[in-house]
């Protein structure tokens, strides 16, 4: 991210580039100065940051618990009070996040995107291994952590744009033509923009206010080099743009040229003496007088295509007002919408306009770009039982693309419409998108035009946005809920029956355990929900957790399609969702709890949770889904250590037949170093279950008079106790990117 071992080279070689600042007293003197600048056009009320929301993302999560989907509601106190260290001092914040991926970065966001498929692969067999979540150094962001930061913001006042370009360039353009007193984030690129003064989130101290600002004149002072030879610089180092390898050999003969004129080496690490090795053959070359006018100089060693590439990652640190570098034909120029020719001139414009007010998901992204990512979700690629959640949805965003698209079309061309899709999941190489046809939604009557759904009025337009915004998830009973059951509640259910109809081994204990912790959540303040204990984390419960919340993220693109019956507030995480409360949740139910104990004893929940549990059964059954309990009661001893991960010495590596090659699952699940259960250990682990839970709606037994946040341990001399058993052929990992996808493309609706 940013270019390659600038900022490290600045903090190492470059203290003097590396100043501490005040963030009260820098903006009392940017208040000041620009008083007294009478040349300034901009309003100075009030000093602004400008921060890159997506580089703070980290910084902003800090709870706690992060695997088991997200702690929204602790999460929500964070960002106001972090809000409330800049207003309180005075200081007006505007934030940025992306809002696309341009095709130009694709190939890094794959990159990247692989790299973090490694780690979430280390997550999820540390968590089997141990039952515990990783430590920090594994850490990962919750699910949609970004799109529902900006709503969040957003719902706290703060002025909150998505970029249409290159966020990076946004951020930097808006600094520079509003006279903002800096830019916040953690991005070198933002050195190499003639912009506002770039410091630093990661050594932000919120409580004095305090970071660290990287001068980008005092760099150029020791490197010899003026702002305007700053993006050459970048280009060559290696950035987004132009990776770090096209450039390597222009970097090798700059290194021997270097070392040749400074026999004695540079203090510090190679790519300091890299940076300044560069820095001295771009000096050399821009030196030449006959050169000066040129973008990049002729005598720089280069191929027609990668002289191209280069001056395109140069023109993308070139602003607005800055066209005498000869900015102006590269990303100056407009483009056509991609499906400019389906929707008509006002849709698109309410399009962009509230893609970049962060009032919108999913739609702008369909309708300008042709094209939708989704970045990595904690999803077990060795669990083939759970879907992942790319392939889950898939069904609703055809429907979200033929609500965009088609227009009473049935989408039957000669050339049918498709769209890119960028999901990452297990068994996808991210080699190119997927090509993903619309398909129109099933309504009475035609298919209603995009333009009455968003612009008509009366009570007949608000209810067909309802409708349309339901059947996107085949849950067009569940209207005369509407007005009956809080919002977020209903956003709930849809989701909730959703996923159940889509994914085959979800069972009636999942579904309780979604369903109560919804109902449950509002009746908990955040510091109850920190103090929630778990006896051990799930590895199951983690992905139904991310599951669930890549959900909540349909359902606003949905709406958004839709004309927004329901207040987008209605679709937020923290109005539904909570990991800890639905890890609890997930383990009581797998545990055979009483629902009374399930609902946390309160029998106005409990009311409500049975009207939505059999609102949903009566749903699914009518789309021939019927639901099953199938308890998965695990224990788990957190005993660190190697045997673990590794097939135990002594093993035979082979021992009958395995699930897989059975072509079934048993519904087991991996618990305290044992494996996956044999098939008839399976069976009469069922029955066993089966009637602990007729004894359990009988009101007999002892664990039907349980603590709400007791959990049973089966594991000493109880059925469970299969650590001993083999668990057959052993699985054996095949490379990630090798791997065929494991399962099989859901039929398209209506096929």
């Amino acid at each position: 991210m940013g270019v390659k071992g600038l900022q490290s080279f600045m903090e190492r070689c470059c203290p003097e580039a590396c100043v501490t600042v005040n963030l009260r007293e820098m903006a009392r003197q940017h208040v000041a100065k620009s008083k007294q600048d009478y040349t300034t056009s901009v309003n100075t009320t009030s000093p602004t940051l400008v921060v890159d929301g997506m580089a703070c993302l980290r910084h902003w999560y800090s709870c706690k618990d992060w695997v088991c989907g997200g702690q929204w509601r602790e999460y929500m106190d964070v960002l106001k009070s972090w809000v409330e260290a800049f207003t309180s001092a005075g200081i007006r914040l505007v934030f940025f996040f992306d809002g696309v991926v341009k095709e130009q970065k694709r190939q890094e966001w794959v990159k990247r995107r692989r790299r973090v498929n490694g780690e979430v692969s280390r997550i999820f067999r540390h968590m089997k291994a141990h039952g515990a979540q990783p430590g920090r150094e594994l850490f990962c962001l919750p699910s949609g952590l970004a799109t529902f930061t900006s709503f969040a913001l957003r719902s706290l006042g703060q002025e909150v744009y998505l970029s249409v370009q290159e966020a990076d360039c946004e951020i930097a353009s808006y600094a520079r033509q509003h006279g903002s007193m800096g830019i916040l984030g953690q991005d070198s690129d933002f050195i190499i923009y003639d912009s506002a003064p770039y410091l630093s989130v990661a050594k932000l101290r919120t409580d004095s206010l305090t970071t660290v600002l990287y001068d980008r004149q005092r760099l150029c002072q020791t490197i010899g080099l003026t702002i305007t030879q700053l993006p050459l610089l970048a280009c060559l180092l290696g950035n987004d743009v132009v990776s770090e390898e096209q450039m390597q050999h222009i970097r090798n003969d700059a290194m021997a040229t270097y070392r040749i004129n400074n026999p004695a080496p540079h203090s510090g690490a190679p790519q300091g003496q890299m940076v300044l090795a560069v820095s001295h053959l771009v000096s050399s070359l821009w030196g030449r007088v006959e050169e000066e006018t040129g973008l990049i100089p002729q005598s720089l060693n280069l191929s027609a295509s990668h002289r191209e590439l280069l001056k395109s990652g140069i023109c993308s640190y070139l602003l607005p007002g800055q066209e005498p570098l000869q900015r102006g034909d590269i990303s100056a120029l407009p483009f056509a919408p991609v499906f400019e020719k389906h929707v008509s001139p006002e849709i698109l414009k309410a399009c962009r306009e509230k893609h970049v007010a962060a009032e919108g998901f999913m739609v702008y992204c369909v309708v300008y770009e042709g094209v939708t990512e989704c970045s990595n979700t904690l999803e077990d690629e060795e669990d083939t039982e759970l879907l992942p959640q790319a392939l889950v949805y898939k069904p609703c965003r055809q429907l979200i693309y033929g609500l965009l698209l088609l227009h009473g079309h049935d989408g039957s061309t000669v050339d049918p419409l498709a769209v890119r899709e960028w999901f990452v999941y297990p068994g996808n190489p991210l080699q190119e998108p997927d090509m993903v046809h619309p398909v129109p939604v099933s309504l009475p009557g035609d298919q209603p035009s995009l333009d009455l759904l968003w612009f008509g009025t009366g009570p007949e337009i608000s209810a067909l946005r309802l409708m349309t915004f339901l059947s996107i998830f085949d849950c067009h009973e569940f209207s005369e809920l509407y007005g009956a059951i809080e919002d977020s509640l209903l956003a709930a259910l849809c989701l909730v029956t959703y996923i159940v109809v889509q994914v085959k081994t979800l069972s009636q204990e999942d579904v309780d355990a979604y369903l109560s912790q919804a109902v449950c959540l509002r009746l908990k303040s955040p510091q109850e929900l920190q103090h929630i204990k778990l006896p051990f984390v799930s590895s199951r419960a983690v992905q139904l957790g991310s599951l669930y919340v890549r959900g909540l993220s349909h359902l606003l693109g949905a709406n958004c399609a839709s004309g927004c019956p329901l207040p987008s507030a209605a679709l937020m995480p923290w109005h539904s969702f909570d990991g800890r409360l639905f890890h609890s949740k997930y383990l009581l139910a797998h545990s055979g709890t009483e629902k009374t104990v399930l609902l946390d004893g309160d029998s106005s929940c409990l009311s409500q949770f049975l009207c939505l549990r059999n609102k949903l059964t009566e749903t699914c059954r009518k789309r021939g889904r019927v639901l099953q309990s199938r308890p998965n009661v695990q224990s788990f001893k957190a005993t660190p250590g190697p045997q673990y991960r590794e097939r135990p010495a002594g093993r035979p590596p082979s021992g009958g037949e395995s699930w897989r090659g059975r072509g079934e699952t048993t519904g087991g699940h991996r618990h305290g170093g044992g494996g996956w259960r044999e098939r008839d250990e399976a069976r009469g682990d069922r029955r066993e279950y089966e009637n602990r839970e007729r004894l359990w709606e009988r009101g007999g037994g002892q664990l039907s008079r349980s603590h709400p946040h007791s959990y049973y341990n089966f594991q000493d001399g109880g059925p469970q106790d299969k650590t001993k058993q083999s668990r057959g052929r052993p699985y054996r990992s095949r490379g990630r990117y090798q791997l065929a996808p494991r399962w099989s493309q859901p039929p398209a609706p209506g096929t």
